[in-house]
């Protein structure tokens, strides 16, 4: 299972710009979280921050017991860097071996294996002998994923894994993420601006806004927030106190409020997205279990909405487990309150399929898609 990660007070300046001040949150066990905020907030920082790569000014990181603020205890951790950070000089495969010949003593023989079982996880086999410079951006990325996992981390850290990669690719890592939780129960944490990673990946979600922490909990608490930073950020709205370069100040908000008539409140918040489930053949996510205890247990300390939002999707899968054409058992489903979101997903690829056979194609690539943890077969080492 991976580890929890409690930050605690955490600040970290550069001379006089004070990037985030007194960050605190835990990182549940073996779950999946994802950190928000407009470009320059800090992000990165903060992901740095918590492998020990930036010293804070003050607070503690405690993984596992052990502060890695004052110690360099990294091994734990696997670093997805935002623009793969590959050696320039090396071809993939001896990027991707890298720290596995560095911190482990392994034959020559035992490092091949893993390092070409990460490569096809990730769509890269057969690409061994190609150097960074060779490849797009895309591959850059995936290959920075492989050398990740290598030495099979408990906790690992993504730095805008959508960055530089189109919306197919994009929702295809977001599943090869799932799908590694399912397989190795790690503990992820993942920063970006991405709405759609927001809405479907995270169990936790979380959002930096001008130095602070705004928010940190379950999915449905930010999702279903009136916060009107919060708000703004995740529809993607211009009116609101996010501006293009910083803050608005309150006369620039006044004059928005007076142009939208109204009109703004009208929009609402779209309806929450069904979390993404791992592949058809792989278990279901440990983390989902824990999740559900942890989250059921603070239920009455949660704002009106996120109450609302969740036991939503609690009676939404008690329904489906009463179908008897579901195939599942009431007391197989109670247990894993999102069991409901891989019964849809499993109904839409069966009837895509379905449709493709009374129409005569090659069911092949929908086959290949669906292979648990893989990268489609039809993209060789893929394009971006």
């Amino acid at each position: 299972m991976g580890i929890e990660v409690v930050v605690e007070g955490l600040t970290k300046s550069f001379g006089h710009h004070v990037v985030w001040r007194d960050v605190s949150l835990s990182l549940p066990p073996g779950e999946v979280s994802v950190m928000l905020g407009p470009s320059g907030t800090g992000k990165t920082v903060f992901l740095k921050s918590l492998v020990g790569l930036i010293k804070p000014d003050r607070g503690r990181v405690l993984v596992d017991g052990i502060d890695t603020v004052h110690c360099s205890e990294r091994q734990l951790f696997g670093v997805m860097f935002q623009d793969g950070a590959l050696f320039g000089s090396l071809n993939l495969y001896d990027n991707i071996a890298f720290p596995l010949r560095e911190h482990t003593k392994l034959t020559e023989a035992e490092i091949r294996q893993i390092v070409h079982a990460k490569m096809e996880m990730v769509g890269l086999s057969g690409e061994d002998s190609k150097y960074p410079g060779e490849i797009s951006g895309g591959m850059r990325k995936r290959a920075g994923l492989a050398r990740a996992l290598v030495l099979d981390p408990q906790i690992i850290l993504c730095d805008e894994p959508d960055s530089g990669l189109d919306p197919v690719r994009t929702a295809y890592l977001s599943q090869l993420l799932i799908d590694l939780n399912a397989e190795i129960d790690a503990t992820i944490l993942i920063v970006t601006h991405d709405i759609q990673i927001a809405r479907t990946v995270p169990d936790n979600l979380g959002m930096l806004f001008r130095g602070n922490l705004v928010m940190f909990g379950p999915r449905e608490v930010l999702l279903t927030s009136e916060n009107p930073v919060i708000t703004q950020f995740v529809n993607g709205r211009r009116f609101g106190p996010i501006g293009m370069s910083e803050e608005k100040d309150e006369a620039t908000l006044a004059q928005e409020r007076a142009l939208e008539n109204g009109d703004a409140d009208d929009l609402g918040t779209p309806a929450l997205m069904p979390q993404l489930v791992p592949s058809p053949g792989l278990p279901e996510r440990l983390a989902v279990q824990r999740r559900m205890d942890r989250v059921m247990a603070m239920l009455p300390s949660l704002p009106a909405a996120a109450q609302q939002a969740i036991l939503s999707e609690v009676g939404a899968a008690g329904q489906a487990s009463a179908d008897p054409e579901g195939g599942r058992t009431q007391a197989q489903a109670e247990p894993d309150a999102w069991n409901l979101a891989r019964e849809q997903e499993s109904a839409q690829f069966q009837a895509g399929e379905d449709t493709a056979v009374q129409a005569g194609e090659d069911t092949s690539v929908l086959e290949e898609q669906d292979e648990p943890g893989r990268w489609p077969r039809d993209w060789p080492g893929g394009a971006g």
